[in-house]
């Protein structure tokens, strides 16, 4: 294990806020209250690997499908997330923000060509 994944064995979040490591460094999270310890398992410290992803949704939830697609011969999910609505609010709000932020320190993220024609899942 690289010398960055284990420094991504143990994290320590505020319970129940989607705050980035990037504003907890910058000393943006809500301080030490109601803190809790995330651990990050071996198995998950390399990431998975995704170039498309499908949306779906009931009413009480957001399915988020990642995927792995090799055309011609199809594709995998590589990995299944279920949110709440709510808690899919705070986690696009915390894309955009980070985004944001990536973009005023490295330029415009160009949109990469959807592999479906531009549809949108």
């Amino acid at each position: 294990m690289s010398a960055a994944a284990k420094g991504r064995d143990r994290r320590s979040l505020d319970e129940g806020s989607p705050v980035s490591d990037d504003a907890r460094e910058q000393g943006q999270d809500r301080g030490g209250a109601g803190r809790i310890e995330i651990k990050l398992s071996d198995e998950l410290a390399g990431g998975v690997y995704a170039n498309n992803m499908v949306v779906s949704h009931t009413r009480e939830e957001f399915v988020l499908d990642f995927l792995a697609v090799f055309h011609p011969k199809g594709g995998v999910v590589t990995s299944r997330v279920v949110l709440s609505p709510g808690h899919l609010k705070r986690v696009v709000r915390a894309l955009s923000e980070n985004l944001a932020r990536y973009e005023a320190q490295h330029g415009t993220v160009q949109e990469a060509a959807s592999p479906d024609g531009g549809k949108v899942h």
